[in-house]
């Protein structure tokens, strides 16, 4: 990447050539302002100024010279060039994999970002021609790698243990290009519709077996606790009667019909006499409607 003219070398390309017109003329020598504009040109051709984040990749006669930067530095015109900037700064870069098999061979599309920096920027110059296209077709084609070789419930899980994984490949991939992977992370992992529908299938079915459980293990407790009762009743009749009254007395204050099926239960905690007087109590409350015989 080659930087244009800094408004530095421009301001004293301009002052040493105002400065040279106005010797000369005053002396009336059109040299001193031919040597001032001469100077003020080979103040911009070698004077360069980096960024604090830009390392200046400087060439002599086509050969590594040396990095400059940041800051100000000078060049020699015409035998140096500077045909690289290489920004150190984190750098973040965007790929996808598209349609890609995983190892249970489902497709799927995955969006991911890398988060990397230029560590050594000689080898981001020298070593390869486009390090930041190298970079991101490395992490495509590692991604599409780990895809592979990860079944679709390991994606969607464990996302971290994969971006761990990815960024390994990556930086061992780009470590001869000076490039150091820091991280990467999964967005988004897209899956047919077909499949997320019928996963959505099986995630209501598991639930649905988990609440049936979950009823017959409430279920069993139950029992158990009306198995240790029913074991205190039969020492104590007496309770039994008792629990059976406070049964009834419950049922008719929800509800004003109670029907009692006659069985040997009934038989057994005496509510035959009950159920008779409770029917016997309604039909005295109930009014009655007097009727007329006819003559």
């Amino acid at each position: 990447m080659n930087m244009g003219i800094h408004p530095l070398t421009l301001s004293l390309f301009v002052a040493l050539a105002a400065i040279g017109g106005a010797t000369g003329f005053r002396s009336a020598n059109p040299l001193m302002a031919l040597a001032g504009v001469l100077l003020g040109l080979f103040m911009v051709l070698a004077l360069r100024v980096a960024r604090q984040w830009q390392r200046a990749v400087v060439l002599r006669l086509g050969k590594f010279h040396g990095l400059k930067g940041p800051g100000l530095f000078g060049i020699f015109p015409f035998l140096d060039t500077v045909p690289y900037w290489i920004d150190m700064r984190v750098i973040t870069t965007p790929f996808t994999a598209e349609q890609t098999l995983t190892k249970d061979s489902v497709p799927v599309d995955v969006d991911a970002v890398l988060f990397w920096r230029t560590i050594d920027p000689m080898k981001a110059a020298l070593e390869v021609e486009n390090y930041r296209e190298a970079t991101s077709w490395s992490s495509q084609t590692a991604l599409r790698d780990v895809i592979g070789e990860t079944d679709l419930a390991e994606m969607l899980v464990g996302r971290r243990k994969i971006d761990a994984r990815l960024c390994q490949m990556i930086d061992e991939r780009t470590e001869a290009w000076g490039i150091k992977a820091l991280s990467v992370e999964i967005r988004d992992v897209k899956i047919p519709v077909a499949l997320q529908n019928a996963m959505s299938m099986q995630a209501q079915a598991e639930r649905e077996r988990q609440a049936r459980l979950i009823l017959g293990e409430s279920e069993s407790q139950v029992a158990s606790k009306f198995k240790e009762a029913a074991k205190a009743y039969v020492e104590n009749p007496v309770a039994l009667h008792l629990r059976a009254m406070n049964i009834l007395l419950e049922g008719m204050r929800q509800n004003s019909t109670v029907v009692i099926v006659p069985s040997s239960a009934v038989e057994t905690m005496g509510l035959g006499a009950m159920a008779g007087v409770t029917s016997l109590a309604k039909e005295f409350s109930s009014p009655r409607i007097p009727v007329k015989e006819e003559k």
